[in-house]
């Protein structure tokens, strides 16, 4: 499959830059094909600026993202490898979805404002890996995992309603034992390895 793994981390020595690398050994070891978009690599800008914003429900300017909406149409899979910040996504992975998976590129409005028709039909496969601070019971019971309802829900289930979506979350990852750490990445790769070639 054409794949996108998609980093956010501003650190190249980060826990999130090294398993965003380990899915991309992992994909193209299985024979996928693999564009990287990283985002604090690439110095995405994530702000919404203001003709793109008054354009969105009528003609929105998609030249200062052109190549990155065209990469997100053209997967079949995509990876996203993210920080969860104060259990939310970090500024640059929102920007990420408010300016590419916009109006023309991932959806289209309807003409009634009412519901909104995906776009993004050959999308097949969606895995999130990210790490938390938390231990796995603030973010499951207390939160209720806010990202992976924004992920399943909102941006996947209305864009792309056929795609298959799963989420693995490395809690306490600021005292991270290499078992653990083990476990997770086998864990990561074991999810990538159930795609279809």
């Amino acid at each position: 499959m054409r794949c996108l793994v998609v980093t956010t981390h501003p650190l190249e020595s980060s826990l999130c830059q090294a398993l965003a690398a380990h899915v991309v050994r992992t994909l193209e070891a299985a024979g996928h094909t693999v564009q990287r978009e990283d985002l604090y690599g690439s110095g995405f800008d994530p702000r919404l600026s203001a003709s793109e914003r008054a354009g969105y429900y009528t003609d929105y300017p998609t030249d200062a993202v052109v190549a990155q909406m065209a990469r997100l149409q053209a997967a079949e899979a995509i990876v996203l490898v993210f920080p969860t910040w104060w259990f939310g996504f970090p500024a640059m992975l929102k920007g990420w979805f408010d300016r590419v998976w916009a109006p023309g590129s991932a959806y289209d409005h309807a003409d009634d404002y009412g519901p909104i028709r995906p776009r993004l039909a050959g999308l097949r496969r969606m895995l999130a890996v990210t790490t938390l601070g938390s231990p796995w019971w603030v973010d499951r019971l207390l939160m209720r995992q806010p990202l992976r309802r924004v992920l399943k829900t909102a941006l996947v289930g209305t864009c792309a309603p056929q795609c298959r979506f799963r989420m693995l979350s490395l809690y306490r990852s600021e005292r991270m034992e290499p078992a653990r750490l083990a476990s997770f990445t086998r864990r990561v790769e074991r999810a990538l390895l159930r795609w279809p070639r």
